[in-house]
């Protein structure tokens, strides 16, 4: 591509899920209901969880930080999509895409690993009940958070720093309503070989290889719960991850369906409404799975209305 072809980037064009004027209101009143559910439901895991202290548990210390990492993955979306409908607007700077990227795959990586180490705890729980206290300890479960934040961060900083290393042309609309890692690599002029390099190991390494872990946990799970003679012991070892494996079913699910539904077609916009799957309606779901499927939450969601 020739350099007079190449512009100093200064904004990214959102094309949104819609052109269709009338359409606007609609979208704009349906994602904010969306997404103040998805902010008051987390928020009232939250709270419920620190107010209560028989939720001051591994589990319910990981669910609370799921909740947050939730509240803070769809708040980097979804407020400057609403605001780009209020203003008739699908502009966002090169700054403003940058800092979206970087938080979008910050908090949806933090999602994944904490979905990982709460499956870890669960398989503890009931593969290994009687050292549960001594190995789900305080300083590990502390450990296991850093980790995940520290992973999360570094994924997410060396993908936004690979994207200022590019240059971009003309064509600056993203066929998205936010900021997406491989739609912002595919407007570059310059080569983009080392970004599709890292985005492929970054993805097999920190989404293939926690999937892996979810997956042994639950094999070990089913393994040992099958073990147990009485009909009950089943059903209460059972209950004790249903609301979890719940979640992670929606999680990878959606977003194995948006990936598959991309990579079948050439249609955009389809897969920008695929991509509310995961972005909005996952995060807005998990607080209703785990106060819905859970009694303890459900106790202490009545303490907090009293």
């Amino acid at each position: 591509m020739e350099p007079g072809n190449q512009t100093r980037v200064s904004e990214f064009i959102l094309l949104g899920l819609s052109d269709e004027a009338e359409l606007q209101p609609l979208l704009f009143w349906l994602f904010l209901s969306m997404y103040l559910n998805t902010f008051t439901g987390n928020l009232l895991i939250i709270l419920a969880i620190i107010m209560d202290s028989h939720l001051h548990t591994p589990m319910y210390f990981f669910l609370s930080n799921l909740s947050f990492a939730d509240i803070s993955f769809t708040s980097t979306i979804v407020p400057k999509m609403l605001l780009n409908i209020q203003m008739q607007n699908k502009v966002i700077t090169y700054e403003g895409c940058i800092t979206q990227l970087y938080f979008f795959l910050l908090f949806g990586e933090l999602d994944n690993f904490l979905l990982t180490v709460m499956a870890y705890d669960r398989f503890v729980a009931i593969c290994h009940p009687l050292h549960y206290k001594v190995i789900m300890n305080p300083n590990f479960c502390g450990l296991l958070l850093l980790a995940s934040w520290l992973l999360s961060v570094l994924n997410s900083l060396v993908s936004s720093l690979m994207i200022l290393r590019l240059s971009f042309c003309t064509e600056l609309e993203i066929p998205q309503y936010f900021c997406e890692l491989n739609q912002v690599i595919q407007l570059a002029c310059s080569d983009t070989f080392l970004n599709h390099l890292v985005m492929y190991f970054a993805t097999g390494l920190l989404d293939v290889i926690p999937l892996t872990g979810i997956l042994f946990s639950y094999t070990k799970i089913v393994s040992s719960v099958l073990r147990i003679s009485s009909g009950g012991g089943k059903y209460k070892a059972f209950s004790t991850c249903g609301s979890h494996l719940s979640v992670v079913a929606l999680f990878y699910g959606t977003g194995l369906g948006v990936y598959l539904s991309s990579a079948a077609t050439q249609n955009s916009r389809a897969s920008a409404i695929a991509s509310v799957m995961y972005t909005v309606v996952t995060p807005m779901l998990n607080p209703f799975i785990y106060s819905l499927r859970n009694k303890d939450i459900k106790q202490a969601l009545r303490k907090l209305y009293t």
